[in-house]
């Protein structure tokens, strides 16, 4: 089924890949009236493979469009996103453009069910979080006939625009750093989230450059749920329990990061000298921890002030030349627990 994808999906689309009248695929949509079963299930593949979505205001709006920008996430606890929604909302106040907030909580399946009523109240704009969607998901967004720009992440190929950074870029210079500085007995701890795909990228470019290099990771441990301070500092014990040798301990955000390090100043032991530490995140909360914890600046606000650029200038002239695939390039903050050389 092709379509034209510079205009929004409509009711005769839907008609015409499913072979039925527009008038019964409304009555399906819409959950109303007597329609076969098969009828019912054939609108239903139709609407879904094209990436259909009911108009809930048709009707009630010239234009049908409001002026709001869907900006769906993964967490609000995730203290990342709450800077990314800040640059976006830096640049949309002008506008008249107001973002509204969607959470997955990292399902593809609820991300599936966020973006369908979201987009069914027909915003002027999606941001949205990763690369990494269902068919269903990128069929709704690319259907849906207006500026999409997946943030925080480059590896990977857009629906339409991408702002982000590259996170397997990002975990190769980590390791690249550690690596100069003379460390080579290395822990990993992360969180236990196999949906957080720009996690498993930083980890798989770290992990990639050690093994280049002739080093591999000595021990690792992953978490779920709970305080990540708590969880860093319980799990920073427990790994040195278990291998004492380590003298790096890599962290996958700077949360459980500090965690660690505040066991490990607590116990006394040298920070870098016995054991260097990095997290990831550039987290300006932790700025007032004992130490300046090693870490790398996601460049979370600039991601959501570009995304919201691209929007609006979208929005504003269609057909103006905008750049819409952006990689910033975030960098090493060495602090005090990453040795130099």
């Amino acid at each position: 089924m092709t379509t034209d994808t510079k205009r929004p999906l409509t009711l005769r689309d839907v008609s015409e890949a499913s072979g039925v009248s527009e008038m019964t695929v409304s009555r399906v949509l819409r959950n109303r009236g007597d329609v076969s079963d098969a009828t019912r299930e054939k609108v239903l593949a139709a609407a879904k493979e094209l990436g259909y979505v009911p108009n809930k205001i048709a009707g009630s709006l010239a234009s049908n469009r409001v002026n709001l920008v869907a900006v769906i996430i993964p967490s609000l606890s995730n203290m990342v996103f709450p800077e990314v929604l800040t640059g976006i909302n830096q640049v949309l106040e002008g506008t008249g453009l107001q973002p509204v907030v969607g959470v997955t909580d990292y399902l593809p399946e609820k991300e599936e069910r966020v973006l369908y009523e979201m987009l069914s109240w027909r915003p002027s704009g999606v941001i949205i979080a990763g690369l990494e969607h269902s068919d269903a998901a990128r069929a709704m967004m690319k259907g849906a006939g207006i500026p999409v720009v997946e943030i925080m992440d480059s590896d990977g190929t857009p629906i339409d625009a991408m702002v982000g950074i590259s996170h397997r870029r990002a975990g190769r210079e980590m390791a690249r750093a550690i690596l100069k500085a003379g460390y080579t007995r290395i822990g990993f701890m992360g969180t236990k989230m196999p949906l957080d795909h720009r996690a498993r990228k930083r980890f798989e470019g770290f992990t990639e450059t050690l093994a280049r290099n002739g080093v591999e990771i000595e021990d690792r441990a992953f978490y779920s749920g709970g305080s990540a301070l708590a969880k860093g500092r319980e799990m920073t014990a427990d790994m040195l329990a278990r291998s004492p040798e380590l003298d790096f301990l890599y962290y996958s955000n700077d949360m459980i990061g500090a965690g660690g390090l505040l066991y490990l100043l607590e116990k006394g032991i040298d920070v870098p000298g016995q054991i260097g530490l990095a997290g990831f995140n550039g987290v300006e909360l932790l700025q007032g921890l004992p130490r300046r914890l090693a870490t790398m600046d996601a460049c979370r606000l600039e991601i959501g002030r570009r995304a919201a650029e691209i929007v609006a200038a979208r929005l504003a002239d269609p057909d103006a030349a905008i750049e819409q695939q952006v990689t910033l390039t975030p960098a090493i903050s060495y602090g005090d627990t990453l040795r130099r050389r």
